[in-house]
């Protein structure tokens, strides 16, 4: 699908509205179309690709079949498939495993919002990238109208409140809990800590599923913390 357009976006919207029915499918369509945003800057083919919180594993097989060597790291068991695949490992994002410069590309889809210092999340994205490789990181930013997860939109009056509203009307539990799974992370401070690091560089900063001029909207301070849905970086460790 081109990138940006209102296929791509509707397909994706689409997809994102029957994950909870078609998991595989949805997260099949992510992981196309994630890779495809990393093949703007470096094909897969050859590449070592470290995946972390990739759940599933529905990432690491779609850079694997583009022919990359692909290696999930995930905190949670509960996670993983019942039969996670050859080159899984258990491990937390905040202490990966690899020695400094082993990826080509350090993937991670929609979990910085779940982890409690996303600083040193990303600083261990970008030592295990090799000078001149690729940080992929994306994020549903708190404000957003996805930003409570589950029990959005009605995070805007409180996490609390919505939480509680969640769980009354469903009668189950709630996934997530502001403050221990689930953290009000920001574009703003997060575009101004990146741009400030001195061992990367930003090659694109843009709202994951906009149609149109998808850069833009995170330029504009106030307005992207609603309007971003999903702030998608792009970055190159420098040498």
């Amino acid at each position: 699908m081109k990138d940006p357009s209102l296929r791509r976006s509707l397909a994706l919207f689409r997809a994102f509205m029957r994950e909870q029915a078609d998991p595989a499918g949805a997260y099949a369509l992510l992981a196309r179309d994630a890779a495809d945003q990393i093949e703007r800057y470096m094909k897969l083919d050859g590449r070592v690709v470290v995946d972390v919180g990739g759940g599933s594993g529905y990432f690491t097989r779609e850079f694997r079949q583009r022919g990359a060597r692909g290696y999930l790291f995930e905190p949670d068991l509960a996670e993983l498939d019942a039969k996670p695949g050859e080159g899984t490992v258990l491990a937390d994002g905040y202490l990966l495993p690899l020695a400094t410069g082993t990826a080509d590309v350090c993937f991670s889809s929609n979990v910085l919002e779940h982890v409690a210092d996303p600083r040193t999340f990303l600083s261990e994205m970008v030592r295990v990238t090799r000078p001149g490789g690729l940080i992929y990181v994306s994020f549903t930013n708190w404000l957003s109208p996805w930003g409570g997860h589950e029990w959005a939109p009605w995070h805007y009056l409180g996490a609390e409140r919505a939480r509680t509203r969640f769980e009354r009307r469903t009668g189950r539990a709630a996934k997530h809990r502001l403050g221990e799974n689930l953290f009000a992370i920001g574009v703003g401070p997060t575009l101004r800590h990146v741009r400030a690091r001195g061992d990367v560089d930003v090659v694109s900063a843009r709202s994951r599923y906009w149609p149109v001029l998808p850069e833009v909207v995170p330029r504009v301070p106030g307005l992207r913390e609603f309007a971003t849905w999903n702030l998608l970086l792009i970055l190159r460790r420098c040498p």
